[in-house]
């Protein structure tokens, strides 16, 4: 029996008590040490009120996370526009809905904020984020991401 199977795991939001087990998830995932990101991004997401960043928790245990927010007007992005910024999910629970889990309540707090819409970036080639996002009803956007190699 899986660990999330013998019990619901708790969606909460993310405090600065989490840094150090969303760095090991961190590392386990991308096979790379940032901590100084995660203190950046944790610092981020308690200074504005327009982030949102949560954790799913099981027995204590941070298993997984996800951080975005509502656009106020970046870029010209309309206000009623959400973005997923990233998810994580420890490699030994992923698969069995903690980030479906998570984005589904990150997508009903953005809703609340008065958001219709929500984006992420994706690499094109990256075909499980794709399938994954397909997964919750994503689907190719209006927009073009521009880049320059410098």
């Amino acid at each position: 029996m899986s660990e999330i199977s013998s019990g619901s795991p708790v969606i909460r939001p993310m405090l600065p008590s989490d840094l150090k087990r969303i760095v090991e998830i961190d590392i386990k995932v991308l096979e790379k040490a940032r901590p100084e990101y995660w203190e950046m991004k944790l610092e981020l997401t308690q200074k504005h009120s327009q982030v949102c960043a949560l954790v799913a928790e099981l027995n204590g245990k941070v298993l997984g996370f996800i951080i975005g927010g509502v656009s106020r007007w970046e870029y010209g992005v309309p206000e009623n526009i959400g973005w997923i910024d990233t998810i994580g999910v420890d490699p030994e629970h992923q698969k069995k809905g903690l980030a479906k889990l998570l984005f589904s309540e990150m997508k009903n707090t953005l809703k609340k904020q008065g958001v219709v819409t929500v984006i992420t970036f994706v690499n094109r080639r990256d075909w499980r984020l794709l399938k994954f996002f397909n997964s919750l009803g994503f689907q190719p956007g209006d927009m073009t991401n521009l880049e320059l190699d410098i």
